[in-house]
C-alpha cells in the first residue's frame, strides 16, 4: 500500500525507514540551513525532533529561511516549524525549545537521549560547547561551518574540520577545538571565498541591526548546506 514515505523506502528499503521512525534528532538553529535540514529530516520519516531556537521570524529572514513567509514573520521560529512539520508529517513528535544554546542552559539537555545532534548555529562559544557536550555523551553531531557572503552551492563539502580549508569560520573552530583536543568533527563547509558585502549593503544592514555586523546571504547556499547535512544525518543513522 502507498504511503508518504512510499518513495523513500524504494531506495532505504523498509528497515532503514523504521530505524528512522525510532530515531530523535536535535536541531539547534533554525535558520537558514536548520530549517531545510529541519524539513527533510521530517520528509523523511525521522519519529522524533527536537527544534532548537529563541528568535522569532523577521522580514530579512524571507529571502532565505523555508519556515519564513509574509504570514510567519514575527512568530517564533521554533512554532512557524512545528506548525510546517505537523502539515508534512503529523506522526513526527516535535519537541519545541525557544531558548539559546550557552553555558547558562547547556544544563536543560541530556544529550544520551539524542541519536544525532545538528549544529546549525552561528555563534563560536555555542558552536563548540554542543561539539564537546555532545562529544562527551557520545552521540554524533554534525556541524555548519560558514554559509554567509557565498553564492557557490557546488563549492559546498563534507569534511573533517581538521581537513577544511578556506571557511574563516572552520579555521576558527579548527583552532579553538585543537587546543580542546577534540580530534573529529563531521561539518559541512564552502571552499567558496567569501563575498566582500558593499558598502552601502553593510550600511544598511547595520541600521537594521542595531551596528552588529551580519553576513550577507542568498536563498540557495545555506538551504543546499541543510539538505546537504539532512542526507549525512539520514545516512549515518541507517548505517
Amino acid at each position: 500500500m502507498e504511503n508518504q514515505h512510499s518513495r523513500t523506502e524504494l531506495i532505504l528499503g523498509k528497515e532503514a525507514l523504521a530505524k528512522l521512525r525510532e530515531s530523535r534528532v536535535a536541531v539547534f538553529g533554525l535558520g537558514g540551513v536548520g530549517g531545510y535540514c529541519v524539513e527533510a529530516l521530517a520528509r523523511s520519516s525521522v519519529g522524533t525532533l527536537d527544534i532548537v531556537d529563541m528568535d522569532r521570524i523577521s522580514i530579512t529572514n524571507l529571502n532565505r529561511q523555508i519556515f519564513a513567509t509574509h504570514r510567519t514573520v514575527g512568530l517564533y521560529k521554533v512554532d512557524a516549524a512545528q506548525e510546517r512539520i505537523y502539515e508534512i508529517s503529523p506522526g513526527t513528535v516535535v519537541n519545541k525549545i525557544p531558548l539559546f544554546y550557552c553555558e547558562d542552559t547547556a544544563n536543560h539537555f541530556d544529550f544520551t537521549h539524542y541519536d544525532y545532534i545538528i549544529d546549525a548555529i552561528d555563534t563560536v562559544t555555542s558552536k563548540l560547547l554542543l561539539v564537546l557536550r555532545a562529544q562527551e555523551a557520545g552521540t554524533a553531531i554534525i556541524s555548519s561551518m560558514g554559509m554567509g557572503n557565498k553564492l557557490d552551492a557546488s563549492a559546498l563539502r563534507v569534511a573533517d574540520i581538521y581537513k577544511t580549508r578556506v571557511c574563516p569560520l572552520a579555521r576558527v573552530m579548527r583552532y579553538e577545538l585543537r587546543k580542546k583536543g577534540i580530534k573529529h568533527l563531521k561539518v559541512v563547509y564552502s571552499e567558496e571565498t567569501p563575498i566582500v558585502p558593499t558598502i552601502e549593503c553593510r550600511e544598511s544592514e547595520s541600521i537594521l541591526q542595531g551596528e552588529k555586523s551580519v553576513p550577507g546571504s542568498a536563498a540557495f547556499v545555506p538551504a543546499a548546506a541543510g539538505l546537504i547535512i539532512a542526507g549525512e544525518v539520514v545516512k549515518d543513522l541507517i548505517d
